[in-house]
Formats: structure tokens, sequence, C-alpha cells
């Protein structure tokens, strides 16, 4: 079971709870990879269309949103479905009344998905809504015939809790424009993945280029750390267009353009699936990464 420390009030205030994470809580079989990345980066975007993708591939494939907005998988079932956190709260958190069908929603091409949601802003710790999540999927025997797991995780590593999905996944994969921002946010992903390997089978993965239409700054910071690119798409309004359409990349005309970035996504989901080597790789310092972006 997830264990909950509260911590005294002087600390966080009252109400607030840290987590400490069941060891045995494991997943199972599948592949499981958690995508991480810069906030408005497009870690729904890019990990709904490569869930799609695996199922494209003949892989069972359930996705778990980890943001309290609850929208990481809007594209697949073309609504906002309801959290975990608030259908257990609706039950005085029984799990046993609920049914599979309560949280967990078909999406295109047969993804399941569940949002996991968050706790009340200021009061809790997203640890534990994961932890509470996966609980509840192993109870109803969910991931016994899953293939392959999906974390969209919320923004940049910033905490124990959303860096729990990292107990789960055997890769880490980072979401990056090629921008100093978004290479900032990867350096903190990289460091949070070389101390969360000491204790769990996650190792990195690599980046996925995201809208951008050149990957040079990406490539600097790749050569320094040990890094290495997956997969890169384009800056295209296509992709701003599928989510205005609360589509998938798949479910749209086929134009050369789009055929172009689901081949991409499926070469991506294909080469995962075949088992990517793990990066052995370290962060810079603060300092060394505003010295090293940038043209001269």
């Amino acid at each position: 079971m997830t264990v909950i420390r509260r911590i005294p009030a002087r600390g966080d205030g009252e109400g607030s709870v840290q987590v400490t994470m069941d060891p045995n809580l494991n997943i199972g079989t599948a592949q499981v990879f958690a995508v991480y990345g810069k906030g408005g980066i497009g870690k729904s975007t890019t990990s709904s269309n490569l869930s799609v993708a695996f199922s494209k591939l003949g892989k069972r494939v359930l996705q778990i949103g980890c943001d309290p907005k609850h929208d990481s998988t809007f594209t697949l079932t073309k609504c906002l479905v309801p959290t975990v956190i608030d259908i257990l709260e609706s039950v005085n958190f029984h799990s046993e009344e609920l049914r599979v069908e309560d949280f967990v929603y078909q999406g295109y091409n047969g993804v399941m998905c569940v949002e996991a949601g968050g706790p009340p802003a200021g009061t809790g710790c997203g640890g534990y809504v994961v932890g509470q999540t996966v609980k509840l999927l192993k109870e109803h025997h969910l991931l016994e015939d899953t293939d392959v797991v999906v974390f969209d995780v919320l923004g940049d590593v910033v905490c124990g809790g959303f860096a729990s999905p990292l107990q789960h996944a055997g890769r880490a994969l980072v979401v990056a424009a090629n921008d100093f921002d978004s290479i900032f946010a990867m350096n903190r992903i990289v460091a949070a993945i070389q101390a969360k390997a000491k204790n769990y089978e996650v190792r990195m993965g690599g980046v996925i280029a995201n809208r951008s239409e050149s990957t040079d700054q990406i490539e600097k910071f790749n050569e320094r750390t040990g890094m290495k690119t997956l997969a890169h798409i384009p800056a295209l309004d296509v992709i701003r267009l599928s989510r205005l359409k609360k589509s998938t990349l798949f479910e749209l005309e086929a134009t050369p353009e789009v055929v172009a970035v689901q081949n991409e996504y499926l070469r991506l989901a294909a080469s995962l699936i075949a088992g990517v080597d793990a990066l052995d790789a370290k962060p810079l310092k603060d300092r060394e990464i505003f010295d090293l972006l940038g043209f001269d």
C-alpha cells in the first residue's frame, strides 16, 4: 500500500502530505515509458500520438495522464474524462465499489486512457495520486494484458511526487524544443533520472525534438551530456490544428505533411518496442548550459 507521511505544519502547512511509494507496487511485464519535458512543450500531443503509433503496431496500450488538468488523453477520447482521484473520492476511497468503466476510457484505435488527476492545490503530493492509480489498475487486473504503458507527466521534474512514475518506467523520454528553456528543463530531468536510477530500473531513453525546424542546440547538449535524439517532430501548423479538432494526427486527412509525421511516430514506436539503449547521460551545471547554448 502507499504510505502517506504527514509533515509538520511549520513545513508546508496543514493538510500537506509527502509520499513514500510502495516498492512492491510493480506494473508487471509491460514496456513502460515516462514522458517528461518543460511545461507546454507538447508532451500530451507527443504521448497521445505515440500511444496511437504503438496501437497501430498491434500493441495493447494504456496511457496514464499525470496532470491535474486531466487533458493528456482528450485527443484520444474527444472529451475530458474524470480523474481517478475524483472517482475514488466519490466512493470515499472504497476502490472495491468501482467498475473498470468508471475510470478507464477507450480512446482512438483501442488505446486505454486513464487520467490520474492531482490533489487540491497546495495540499498534497502528485506521487500519491500516481500510486493510487497504479494500485487501482492492478486491483482490476488491467495491467496483466497490457503491452505498453505511457505515463504523460506534468511539466518539469520539481519534486519526488511527480518523479514517482520513474519507479514504474523502464525508459524515460524527454520532449524538448531547440531552445534554451526546454533544454534547461531537460537537464533537470537528466539529473532526476540519474538519481532515480540508483534505486529503480528506469534509465534515460533519449529526447524527442518537438516543435523545432532545427535541432542544433539539442545536439550540442547531447554531445556534452550523452543524450540522444530519438525522433524529430517539426513545428507544423497541422499539429496545432489536430489539438483544436480534438484528434490525433492519425485521424487527419492523409496529406503528405501529415503522413510524414505519422511515419516518424510509427518509426519511433517501433524503435522503442525493439528496445532503445539505456543512456548514461550526465547533467550539466546551470552555468555550463548557459555557456554552451546559443551562437558565438
